[in-house]
């Protein structure tokens, strides 16, 4: 038996720290991502979280660039349908003596001035005023006209891209928010160096869950296919649900002595290696613990989980991820226990 199987055997108080920070045995919070395929083989390679999160930022960046154009483009409008305005407003006294002499004069008027005429001449002279005047007339309530439709498509406009404004403002938030909260689920950028898969399969939901969201509390009744001990019905359907992820290496479940989840059939290790333990040393086994804690926590509503810990942190639904030190730092294995 190799030094590391034997100290994992050993009774071990895992999280005697952590456990003051637990506010009670809730269930997670966090809803599944999307079904995706597990993301381990070697032709399908996963999407960092990483990647995402730069494209967030990216779409970020380019609302608020087409923001900032919408705000401009929002003060010229303003400004154009001022000055539309105001040539409407300066051409009002025009309308009004337009008004005015029509209703003095009137279609009988027009008739009366030609007929008044008392030479040949005099009537082509009349007829001609009268013309001068009616494009006169013409002239100036076509550019009334043109006036106002500027300035109602000026206010149409502006009112368009208010909205746009108000709708890029929210894609913003939105995509601020949807980093933040995919970054702090898997415990950040730091904590991860970006070597995360984007998403993770979605497990089937654990039996035991009452209609009240709680969990019923279960005995040590199925054999544990790791050793010769016994664990939970839950931790079981837990170890099946993360091997049918893809995650294939070794793993260790019940330990006899120590007052926490191991004798109890309520937790299992999940190694970085195919054998044995040994911390994270490549990319490829810090990711495979990164990928393995995030299925746990999209899935732990699912799957009833009360803790994990990785890498120095330790994760309670209620609290988030925490900075976790006890008799072993667990950067050689994840740590997984069960409500």
């Amino acid at each position: 038996m190799t030094a590391p199987l034997r100290r994992w055997l050993t009774p071990v108080v895992a999280v005697l720290a952590a456990l003051t920070v637990h506010l009670g045995p809730a269930p997670a919070i966090a809803a599944p991502s999307t079904p995706t395929p597990s993301g381990h083989e070697e032709d399908n390679e996963p999407q960092l979280l990483s990647d995402v999160v730069k494209a967030r930022n990216r779409d970020y960046s380019k609302a608020k660039a087409n923001l900032a154009k919408s705000q401009e483009r929002q003060l010229e409008l303003a400004m154009e349908a001022n000055r539309a305005q105001g040539e409407l407003d300066a051409l009002a006294p025009q309308v009004s003596q337009i008004a005015a002499r029509s209703y003095r004069t009137g279609r009988i008027g027009a008739v009366a001035m030609l007929l008044d005429s008392n030479s040949p001449d005099s009537f082509v002279r009349r007829a001609a005023a009268l013309d001068e005047l009616n494009m006169t007339n013409a002239a100036r309530l076509a550019e009334v006209k043109a006036a106002r439709n500027r300035a109602e498509q000026a206010k149409l406009a502006l009112d368009v891209e208010v909205r746009k404004q108000q709708k890029l403002a929210n894609d913003m938030a939105r995509q601020k928010r949807e980093a933040e909260k995919a970054l702090s689920l898997v415990g950040g950028q730091g904590f991860t160096a970006g070597l995360v898969s984007a998403t993770s399969p979605v497990a089937r939901i654990a039996p035991g869950r009452t209609s009240d969201g709680d969990w019923r509390p279960e005995s040590c009744t199925e054999n544990d296919p790791t050793t010769s001990g016994c664990i939970t019905p839950r931790t079981l359907h837990m170890y099946k649900e993360v091997k049918r992820a893809g995650f294939n290496r070794f793993v260790g479940c019940y330990r006899p002595g120590g007052p926490w989840e191991h004798p109890k059939g309520l937790a299992c290790d999940w190694s970085l290696q195919k054998s044995g333990f040994r911390p994270w040393y490549n990319n490829d086994t810090r990711m495979y613990g990164n990928n393995l804690a995030a299925f746990l926590l999209r899935n732990a509503d699912r799957l009833g989980i009360y803790y994990v810990i990785w890498n120095r942190q330790i994760w309670f639904p209620a609290t988030g991820w925490k900075s976790y030190s006890g008799p072993s730092n667990h950067t050689d294995h994840v740590h997984v226990s069960l409500l």
